[in-house]
């Protein structure tokens, strides 16, 4: 506490974790025993202080029937209640003076009566579960106070078997959105008070255990299980019917089973019995160690292919309903995510349920971030201070307590972004003692003294290889340094999907397979928060009128907001994929790979399909071997023939998470690939009436504009290096790369000016010469058009020299034009069917594609630069009856057309703000700057970088008929 308390402080300000709960326990999904949701509608009453201490709203006869009402599980802020959103990601939202908040304390008195259903009162005793509520609770039953409690995500109980009658229960609960809480709550995402989860009563009988634990380990070399059972409050039986297991709690069997894995989450149904109650299990046999310097699970080095889940939904927030749960797990599956940290929080306890049912492994995240000290040197961080210290062992409690009977989880994190202290030692010392057989995580401090394996956010690739390696920089103590060194290596965040990308995944996953120490990481992240919003589509910080914000930062997500998959998931589905199909060593086979971790390759079938130019010439089943994992064969195709082969690995049954037939993976071999020729010299240039006509094309003659080909009008073609920065070109402040899309900006690339310098007729040929540049500096490009004709295809040569200190790459290099509006239906032969840049290109699939240019937009909740199609051969726009344009390329191109330019889509802040014009406006790009992570992750690898250098490439233009 940042200064000395004269007087004592309001139980919302006291860092004590609450008053009046019972200890936390094991939740589980039902029994037999009572149960009775109090999820609905409440009354609530908004304040804008924390300075009422009136209760009589608590008591029963007080009249609320003026108050307004709200859903619970929800968010009075996005109910029309009051009150608004509001987003940071690193600032506190309030001064920062701990354990202190501020007067202007926005709070909601909450009410709700019920009566409850016979046989409640038959014995036993009652107990009110809170299973999340932001950001503290002060709670009365008929008018007689039961406790407080702060931890957002966590649950909280009170017995209340002395207080709750047959008919006429008042609940009432007070929620202020700011307490000293909040300074433990300072996650990377929307600040939504509320009771945003579950709110139940339940009832415990007489003889019904406390609490449970289950213990089921797995000995891969006996293949054998061992159960153990510990009951605390009352003596009972574990039931396994499909092992035969009938024996005592507190006894251990060993057993033959089929272990748990996140690839075969195999579950054996049992129940825990007791006198008083009858509890189902779900139990999953796993053991998790640390051995010979890696992660294993029953034996096996692992790869996590992992991404960080958020709770959020664009309409209810961080009240999210199961179907929605199961959404987003059968999602992750299909794109064949194996793993989720729950960052920065345990996630409603029910996603765990269906992580053990439908197989990943899991980080569970405690519910703590002090992110908000870090601009102040980490003074007064409560990690550090003794003061706090019981409420991190209350957090990690209730964590571990409520989620140890789940196989999926296989680590605990003791939080995110705490910097370090005395209080995360105390936490991993509980822990470990409470549950020694899972590992401890946390990422913040770079001594890894209190911790079982080492955790970076975004290192470059460069420090990847060094840490593969095991020889990276030395730091810290020697002792722990060496100690640092053993452990094995996960990325916890990397990949910043914010806007279009994240790039360089490839690079990462290749590291990941090459040094064993690399178990793999955690994609940042699932999903968009980008919340509903009347004008915006979907709202970002800033967008509610928040003082202090940090924009779209909200919006990094592999998900847009209403749960599409982006670009980034796609490409993110074919690094990770783990069947490996690609060239094999000798012509005419393919190296298909098994990248699982535990399983064999006998639950998918493989077909081929041979295309040349986009169509089908055959297709059919491929025998591949059963591969065991880690192993690889090599298998011929049915044939040899020039054009594309492409093998699919196919899901071969029904699965919890996807039909026979679902695409597990896919690899591509092209055979001699097809050059088109280059314009033959046949036609002369001919100029009249202030026109030049050469071939299909016609030009006027003063300037050398392209004005027509054939029927089709062209408008503005020259030469176009502007992109609309992504959000990965703008980079981020504390990043050390250089940051492109500012310093485009600042040199003018956006703005940049053509002047004519000649225009030549010379032979068969028309050669415009240009000079290409920005206002206010002495660089720019030297460039060069030159057309040909052969009658029926106009062949346009662009040649191109930097003149000049060019010190930042392109964004782009390639032609603009424009067409009429008409022309709004595209077809290509090259990459697709989705946008793919230099290093996300990964999942473009080289095939025949078309669809309407509306569709070829990517939605980014914050516009800017997509939609581009990768190694193009020819691209067509066409009307409504098919007429058009043509464009080859001598070499494969990229692709984009859209009904904005670059300006107007650099200029928008939300997707309303685009608006369709009369002109469809076409790229046709010789070479594209890549993408990077640089949102919050390394920049753009040099290999993807579009350095300012002499280019010349070629097109060929032709009329559709």
């Amino acid at each position: 506490m940042s200064r000395k308390d004269s007087h004592p402080l309001p139980w919302h300000m006291d860092v004590s974790p609450g008053s009046g709960g019972l200890p936390p326990r094991s939740w589980y999904a039902g029994s037999d025993a009572l149960r009775m949701s109090l999820n609905g509608q409440w009354r609530i009453r908004l304040s804008p202080t924390a300075t009422a201490e009136d209760a009589s709203f608590a008591g029963s006869g007080f009249d609320a029937s003026g108050w307004e009402t709200v859903a619970v599980p929800g968010h009075w802020v996005l109910q029309g209640v009051g009150g608004a959103p509001a987003y940071t990601n690193v600032v506190y939202p309030f001064p920062v003076d701990p354990p202190h908040v501020p007067t202007e304390n926005p709070t909601g008195d909450h009410l709700r009566t019920f009566d409850l259903p016979d046989g409640w009162l038959a014995g036993g005793d009652v107990v009110l579960r809170f299973d999340g509520v932001e950001s503290a609770a002060r709670v009365w039953l008929n008018g007689e106070e039961l406790g407080d409690f702060k931890g957002s995500r966590l649950p909280h109980e009170f017995a209340v078997g002395g207080i709750v009658r047959a008919e006429g229960n008042v609940l009432a609960v007070r929620v202020h959105q700011w307490s000293c809480g909040s300074y433990l709550e300072d996650q990377d995402q929307w600040w939504l008070p509320g009771i945003f989860r579950d709110v139940t009563l339940l009832h415990r009988p007489q003889g019904a255990p406390r609490d449970f634990f289950v213990h089921a380990g797995y000995d891969h070399r006996a293949g054998a299980g061992t159960l153990r059972v510990e009951c605390d409050g009352a003596g009972g039986r574990v039931i396994v019917p499909e092992l035969g297991v009938d024996v005592a709690t507190g006894e251990a069997v060993t057993v033959p089973v089929e272990p748990w894995t996140a690839e075969t989450p195999r579950l054996y149904d049992g129940e825990l019995v007791t006198p008083g109650e009858r509890i189902p299990l779900r139990i999953g046999f796993r053991t998790v160690v640390v051995e010979d310097g890696l992660v294993q699970v029953n034996g096996r080095r692992v790869l996590f292919r992992g991404v960080n889940r958020h709770e959020f939904h664009p309409e209810t927030g961080r009240a999210v309903d199961a179907e929605t749960m199961r959404r987003d797990l059968v999602l992750m599956k299909r794109h064949p995510i194996n793993a989720v940290r729950t960052s920065h929080y345990p996630p409603h306890p029910a996603f765990l349920d269906l992580c053990d049912e439908i197989g990943l492994w899991v980080i569970d995240e405690c519910d703590l971030e002090t992110h908000g000290f870090v601009d102040l040197e980490w003074r007064n961080n409560p990690v550090d201070d003794e003061r706090w210290t019981p409420a991190l062992l209350d957090r990690a409690a209730r964590m571990v307590e409520r989620d140890k009977n789940h196989a999926s989880v296989i680590i605990w994190s003791l939080g995110n972004e705490c910097g370090s202290g005395r209080g995360l030692t105390a936490m991993a010392d509980w822990i470990k003692g409470r549950d020694p057989d899972r590992l401890v995580h946390y990422e913040g401090d770079l001594s890894c003294k209190d911790v079982d394996l080492y955790s970076r956010m975004y290192p470059t690739h460069a420090e990847v290889e060094l840490i593969g390696k095991r020889s990276e920089d030395p730091w810290g103590d020697p002792e722990l340094d060496a100690r640092r060194r053993a452990m094995p290596f996960i990325m916890c965040e990397y990949g910043h999907a914010m806007g279009n990308g994240p790039g360089g995944l490839s690079e990462y996953q290749r590291l990941f397979e090459r040094y064993e120490r690399c178990q793999g990481g955690f994609v940042w992240e699932w999903i968009d928060h980008g919340l509903a919003h009347p004008a915006h589509g979907f709202a970002y910080g800033g967008d509610f009128g928040e003082e202090l914000h940090d924009g779209n930062f909200v919006c990094d997500g592999l998900l847009f907001p209403d749960r599409t998959p982006s670009p980034g998931l796609i490409e993110y589905k074919k690094v990770i994929e783990p069947v490996r199909i690609e060239a094999g060593t000798s012509a005419g086979t393919v190296r298909i790979g098994n990248g699982y971790d535990f399983a064999r390759l006998d639950h998918v079938e493989f077909v081929w399909s041979h295309e040349v130019d986009g169509e089908v010439r055959g297709s059919g089943p491929l025998t591949v071997p059963d591969v065991a994992p880690g192993a690889h064969a090599e298998v011929p195709l049915p044939g040899d023939g020039a054009g594309v082969w492409t093998v699919r690995a196919l899901l071969a049954e029904d699965t919890a998470w996807a039909e026979r037939g679902h695409v597990v993976a896919w690899g591509q071999v092209e055979v001699d690939a097809a050059v088109p020729a280059a314009a033959a010299v046949r036609r002369c240039p001919e100029t009249a009436e202030g026109v030049i006509t050469l071939g299909a094309g016609v030009f006027d003659a003063r300037s050398g504009a392209l004005v027509r080909i054939g029927g089709v009008p062209v408008e503005g073609l020259r030469l176009d290096v502007w992109r609309a920065p992504t959000d990965n070109d703008n980079g981020a402040a504390w990043q050390p790369d250089e940051r492109y899309g500012l310093r485009w900006r600042e040199l003018g690339l956006h703005r940049m000016r053509h002047r004519i310098d000649t225009v030549e007729v010379d032979g068969d040929s028309l050669t415009v010469r240009t000079w290409v540049a920005p206002a206010g500096v002495d660089l720019g490009l030297r460039t060069e058009y030159r057309w040909t004709a052969d009658g029926e295809r106009l062949g346009l040569t662009v040649s191109v020299a930097p003149e000049g200190d060019w010190r930042v790459p392109l964004p782009r290099l390639g032609v603009r034009f424009g067409l009429p509006a008409a022309y709004g239906g595209a077809r290509w032969f090259g990459g697709g069917p989705g946008e793919a840049y230099p290093d996300t290109r990964a999942a473009s699939v080289l095939g025949r594609w078309e669809m309407p240019v509306d569709a070829m937009q990517t939605p980014y909740v914050r516009p800017q630069e997509n939609g581009a199609r990768a190694d193009v051969r020819w691209a067509e726009l066409t009307d409504g009856g098919g007429a058009g344009l043509r464009a080859e390329g001598t070499a494969p191109f990229w692709f984009t057309a859209r009904r904005w330019t670059s300006e107007q889509l650099d200029a928008a802040e939300h997707l309303p703000d685009l608006v369709a014009g009369e002109t469809v406006w076409v790229n046709l790009d010789h070479a594209m700057q890549g993408i990077g992570s640089q949102s919050c992750g390394p920049g753009v690898l040099p290999r993807y970088r579009l350095d300012a250098a002499a280019a010349q490439f070629s097109f060929l233009f032709s009329a559709v008929e």
